[in-house]
């Protein structure tokens, strides 16, 4: 389906950068790809619970942050400090598990949560759709992490 297609392009992309350069600085500002990686998988942490709390008829749980937590910078600062030691590979097979969970809780979603997910707050009206799923990273990460890659590629 399409979300295996979009974790295929983003794995390919993964590989393309190669594990050994992924905890450089500077991609964007101060941040690595691993830094990046842990905060995309810190954001789809938070949309698995809601999957999974919809799945299961509850209401929506607290978010994996403290809760205390408002803004989505104070969020971005709280994932990029509680994951700054965990190793390249740590991050990455967190990446997949999280990816893992977000399939697993998307097929046990029925079809009519799915067909009416505009409706639920959180997809603010957006459809229920892998793109959607990895909107964010292709707005604003997938073109800082091609444009580093490309600069750093040149270099060599």
């Amino acid at each position: 389906n399409g979300l295996h297609a979009e974790y295929q392009q983003w794995q390919a992309l993964l590989d393309e950068i190669g594990s050994a350069r992924m905890d450089q600085p500077g991609v964007t500002g101060d941040w690595s790809i691993k830094d990046i990686v842990a905060h995309i998988t810190g954001w789809r942490r938070r949309t698995v619970g809601r999957l999974q709390a919809l799945q299961r008829g509850e209401p929506e749980p607290p978010p994996p942050w403290p809760v205390h937590l408002q803004t989505d910078d104070e969020v971005n600062a709280w994932i990029y400090q509680s994951r700054q030691a965990y190793s390249v590979q740590a991050i990455l097979d967190e990446s997949a598990q999280v990816f893992q969970a977000l399939i697993s809780a998307i097929e046990g979603l029925p079809e009519d949560v799915i067909a009416n997910a505009h409706r639920l707050p959180w997809m603010a009206g957006h459809p229920f759709n892998a793109a959607e799923f990895f909107a964010h990273f292709h707005e604003e990460h997938e073109p800082e992490m091609r444009a580093w890659l490309a600069r750093l590629e040149k270099a060599e």
